[in-house]
Order: structure tokens, then C-alpha cells, then sequence
């Protein structure tokens, strides 16, 4: 019984001094922090004073260089589309990099939020394939100008043509003869080719009629030559002459070839072709057409 009591009574004293020793314990390390505590709110506060500082100046640099980049790319007569995405571009680069910088004269290591950032991107980059595809392509019409607004394009894959109403970073906007809309992705367009029907000033005109074999072909070849002449929309220093094209089974094809401007080419077309029928008529030169000739025997 005695020697029960004597080991509860060492238990409890060293229970005593183990309590004694954890509150010394603590007991240092709170007069620890509290004597650096003055030293650490300093620190925390040069460091927000520093972080504050740089992002004002860092601001005015990005806008000021944002401001830089614009009138560059104003001056080089590069399209509404692209100044605004490259304004976009530079102003969120400066920020996210301002951003790493404060960080890191905060004393936060921005390894974390580059990891982050790099799954987000892989990640939004499987999800987005196509329309990344279609971005790139964008930022190649763009920079490469295959095409302009108001330019008048075929797109030779899937033959879609029209006038080019807007060139987005994604589709471009065509509209068509009869006032239609047509989206095409820019993927497409970057990958494929297309014919550009209006990019140069002047387009050739080249028109194809028959003739019979009995009229007059000296004659026909002089009215051709007489109507390209007459005719104002053609530009007459250009070369410009009439030929034959082919003999073939039912008429002699003559050609007649000129230059006009490309806004007045559909224009130049229809009055010529108009024009040759109605000459040729006058003139008694026979535009020929099938015909069937039906023979009925009789029977006796």
C-alpha cells in the first residue's frame, strides 16, 4: 500500500514538472514572437509599401507601353483586328508579369501558381483543339494579309466565296452576291487554298463565241475588235485583240481578249456579251445551235 502511494506520488510529480516544463516552453516562444513581432509587422509593412510602389509604377509602364505598341502598329497600317488583339496580348503579358514580381517581393514563391498555371493550359488546350486551330489560323490571316476586308474571295475547299465583311480572330465573314452570310472558320482558310478575285487593280476579260462556218470571219474578228474599242469600260492601253480560238465540229470559236478594272469586270462581261449578239445580228454573222434534222420516209 505504501509503495503505491510512494509511485502515484512520483507520477504526479513528474506529471507537475512536465506541465512546468511545456509551459516554460511556450512561455519563451510567446515572449519569442512578441519580441519580434515589432521587427516582422516592419517587414510586412515595407514589403506591402514596396508591392503597392511597384505595381503603380508598373501600371504606368504597361500603359505606357500598350500606348507604344498601338501607334507602332497604326503607323504599319495594320488591321483594327489585329491592334486590338496585340493590345489585348500586351497588356495582359505586363500585368500577369507585374503580378510574378510583387509576388516574389513579397516573399511568395510563384512556382505554385506557374504549376496551376500550366495544368489550366494544357488543359484548356485538349478541350479548345479546333478553335485554337482556328485562333492560330487568324492570327496568320491577319499577319499574313492572304486577304483584306472588302476583298472578294473563293474558297476553293468547300467553294465558298463572297466579300469579306470582317475577319475575326476565329471565322471570317463572308457575304454573298445575293446579301447572304457566310462563317468560315479561319482553320479552314489558313489550310486551304483560296482565290482572291479582287486584290489586283485590273482583271483580263476573255469571252468565247462561235461562229458558222459560212459567215464572214475576217468581218467577225473586226466587229470584235470594233466593240472592245467602243466600249468604256475596257482600258484601251491595255492589249487588246480578237482571235480564233478553235474550228470544232458546228462552228469556228473566235476569242476576244481586253483588260478592264476589276470593280467593273462582271459590268465589262454582260455589256460585251450583250453587245457581240446584238452586232452579229445586225451584221448577218450566224451564231450557230444544235439542230436536229428529222427525215419521214413514207411507205408505198
Amino acid at each position: 500500500m505504501i509503495q503505491l502511494l510512494q509511485a502515484e506520488e512520483t507520477m504526479a510529480a513528474d506529471v507537475a514538472e512536465a506541465v512546468e516544463q511545456i509551459g516554460n516552453t511556450y512561455s519563451r516562444q510567446l515572449e519569442s514572437f512578441l519580441d519580434g513581432l515589432p521587427v516582422q509587422a516592419a517587414v510586412f509593412g515595407i514589403k506591402t509599401v514596396a508591392a503597392i510602389v511597384l505595381f503603380l509604377i508598373g501600371r504606368k509602364l504597361i500603359r505606357m507601353l500598350v500606348r507604344i505598341t498601338v501607334r507602332s502598329m497604326e503607323r504599319a497600317g495594320a488591321e483594327i483586328t489585329v491592334r486590338k488583339f496585340i493590345k489585348y496580348l500586351v497588356n495582359a503579358v505586363g500585368y500577369i508579369l507585374l503580378l510574378l514580381l510583387i509576388l516574389s517581393v513579397a516573399g511568395v514563391q510563384p512556382t505554385s501558381f506557374a504549376t496551376i498555371a500550366s495544368s489550366v493550359t494544357v488543359a484548356l488546350g485538349l478541350a479548345l483543339q479546333g478553335s485554337l486551330t482556328n485562333f492560330a489560323g487568324g492570327l496568320l490571316i491577319l499577319v499574313l494579309k492572304p486577304f483584306k476586308v472588302g476583298d472578294y474571295i473563293i474558297e476553293d475547299t468547300n467553294k465558298n466565296e463572297g466579300t469579306v465583311r470582317s475577319i475575326g480572330l476565329v471565322y471570317t465573314e463572308l457575304v454573298t452576291m445575293d446579301n447572304r452570310v457566310i462563317v468560315v472558320p479561319n482553320g479552314t482558310l489558313s489550310n486551304s487554298s483560296l482565290t482572291n478575285v479582287t486584290s489586283q487593280e485590273k482583271r483580263q476579260l476573255d469571252l468565247k463565241v462561235g461562229i458558222s462556218y459560212e459567215s464572214d470571219l475576217k468581218k467577225a474578228k473586226e466587229l470584235l475588235v470594233r466593240l472592245i474599242e467602243e466600249n468604256p469600260m475596257v482600258l484601251k492601253e491595255e492589249e487588246h485583240f480578237a482571235y480564233v480560238s478553235s474550228l470544232d465540229d458546228s462552228a469556228v470559236t473566235l476569242g476576244c481578249r481586253c483588260w478592264t478594272r476589276t470593280g467593273d469586270y462582271w459590268r465589262c462581261k454582260w455589256d460585251m456579251t450583250e453587245a457581240i449578239k446584238m452586232v452579229f445580228d445586225e451584221e448577218g454573222i450566224e451564231i450557230p445551235y444544235g439542230q436536229l434534222d428529222v427525215h419521214i420516209k413514207s411507205q408505198p
